[in-house]
Order: structure tokens, then sequence, then C-alpha cells
């Protein structure tokens, strides 16, 4: 293995005890990475040149969460701007509510969202605008990457396997869907020219969504905001490149001056299924719980805990 792979192998490794689970690269760095068959004498040949520096540093910046595999993910992205139909984005928009409690508010913030001109013309050709659901008066307001394939076909967050898994583990609160808020740091899934797989949003498309998202926020007021996976990090964070999930998962900032919990994703427990990652995004829950001054059983605290003799 050349000194260059072997970078990236180690790389690698550092990111995945971080608890970054995908890694998004461009094809011609993928194509480095891939031996080619010499067709006249059937023999491998070594790439053109082992990865420069360059291509380390953006084969190992471009992380984000995926519904697909690893393999599948890897293959699927490019950025934004290389896209031949990618649109420009004007200034992100300013936000006044109307008078009015949280319902009317709420209403009328979904009503100009899906009217958006700039979310519509991101749309694929059956997409739609994805707007957050739940409770006006949620104490708990959950936020996600961007909308996935399942989330723009149906206009809401979390419909997909993750949706799924979300539900569960706000019942294992003794929640409801009905009683918390979920949203998504994007409104529309951001496009690429592959037939498979998600695209990580850039800064710039996190930054023009976010006063909708900050709305929707101000509407609702919660208590906690719970910032799934690393994009929902940085997309109300803001993009901060020595930020790693794995170090500041299960800990304590703030947007807005509301408490803010940064937790894995649903969709990397589906890829991570073990006990241990079960248990580490549920004592973030509990925090999140007893910041909310909700009642902890001694059954929920004892969840995702080994059993005796295991």
């Amino acid at each position: 293995m050349s000194s260059g792979l072997e970078a990236i192998a180690n790389e690698l490794r550092r990111l995945q005890r971080d608890g970054v689970d995908r890694i998004f690269v461009k094809d011609h760095t993928l194509r480095l990475l891939v031996p080619k068959r010499d067709a006249q004498d059937g023999q491998e040949s070594k790439p053109a040149k082992s990865p420069d520096h360059a291509d380390l540093k953006e084969l190992v910046e471009r992380t984000s969460r995926s519904h697909k595999k690893p393999e599948v993910a890897a293959k699927a992205t490019i950025k934004a701007t290389n896209l031949p139909d990618a649109l420009p984005l004007p200034e992100a928009p300013q936000i006044e509510l109307p008078e009015g409690d949280a319902a009317t508010q709420l209403a009328w913030l979904r009503e100009r969202v899906l009217a958006c001109d700039v979310c519509k013309a991101h749309l694929s050709e059956q997409g739609q605008v994805v707007f957050g659901c739940g409770s006006p008066q949620a104490d708990i307001f959950f936020c996600g990457e961007a909308p996935g394939a399942d989330e723009e076909l149906a206009g809401e967050p979390f419909a997909g396997k993750a949706g799924q898994l979300l539900a569960k583990i706000i019942s294992a609160m003794g929640l409801s869907q009905e009683t918390v808020y979920l949203a998504t740091i994007m409104n529309w899934r951001p496009q690429h020219d592959k037939p498979y797989g998600d695209r990580p949003p850039s800064i710039e498309e996190m930054r023009f969504c976010l006063p909708y998202l900050q709305a929707q926020i101000e509407i609702i007021r919660p208590k906690v905001i719970i910032a799934l996976g690393n994009v929902a990090v940085t997309g109300l964070l803001g993009h901060d490149p020595n930020r790693k999930m794995g170090a500041i998962r299960g800990t304590w900032s703030a947007f807005k001056g509301i408490p803010l919990m940064a937790t894995f994703h649903p969709s990397y427990l589906i890829r991570n299924d073990t006990l241990k990652t079960k248990r580490m995004v549920w004592e973030d829950m509990l925090q999140v719980m007893e910041k909310c001054g909700l009642d902890v059983s001694e059954k929920q605290r004892g969840f995702f805990l080994p059993r005796h003799g295991q």
C-alpha cells in the first residue's frame, strides 16, 4: 500500500472512532483509489499517482449522513456547484412573523416556505418542499439533517426508517410525535446527478434555509433543541472543521439561548446497531428529559444496559 493510501486508511479509522459514518468523495478522487486493468496485457496498473494532500483533505472533509450503504454513498456525492443545472442562491430570507398564537404563526410560515421560489426551484421532479411538523407547544425540538428520498416524497421530516426509529425513541421517553416538534436543517433534498445516494447540503444551502428553521424555533420556543447528526449541528452552530461528532455528542451547547443537545442521527443507529451506540444516544435523551423536567423512571434509566452475564 502506498504511503498516500496508508494515510487515507489511518484517517478513515480516526473518523470512525469520532463517530463519522460516511465519507463523500468526488469521482476523480475515487478513481485514484481503484486500480485500473491494462486492456492489453490484463495486468493491473498502478494509479497514475498517489492521492496528494489536496485529495486527502477533500476526502476527509466531505463527511455527512446518508440512508445508503457506505460504498454507495461514497460514489454518489458531488459538490452542488458542479451540477450542470445548479442554481445560484440569493440572500437568505428575512422573516417577520405576524401577530397571533403559535399555531397561527406556524400556519403562516408553512405557507410561505411551501411557496418559496428558491426552495421549489431545487426540487426534483416528484419532490416536495419539506416543512416541520408536531406540536406548536412542544418542549423538545428535534432537528435532523437534509431531507432524503422518503422525506421529499412525503413533504415531511423523518418519513423513512430513521423516522420510525426516532418514533420509538420518542415513545421510550414517554412522549409521542404529537407532543414534540420535528424539523430538518433544509427545506429541500440536495440534488445531484447520480441515480442513487444523498448529497450533504452545502454551507450556502444551509445558510439560506436557516431563517426558516430559526423562525420555527422562535414560534415553538422549546426548552431543548436536539441536533441529530453532524449536518444538523453544523447547520445550527455553524461550520467548524475542528468539531468532531464523536467528541461533542452528549454535550450541551446553545442556539439563540436555547439549550442544544448534540447526538447521533437515527440513521447512524441503524447502520451501527449495537447496544453501546443505543445506550449512548439514550443517555443523551435522559439528559434532555431531565433538562425538561420530565419524570424519569428506574426502568427508563436502565434501557440499553448490558444484562447480567453478558
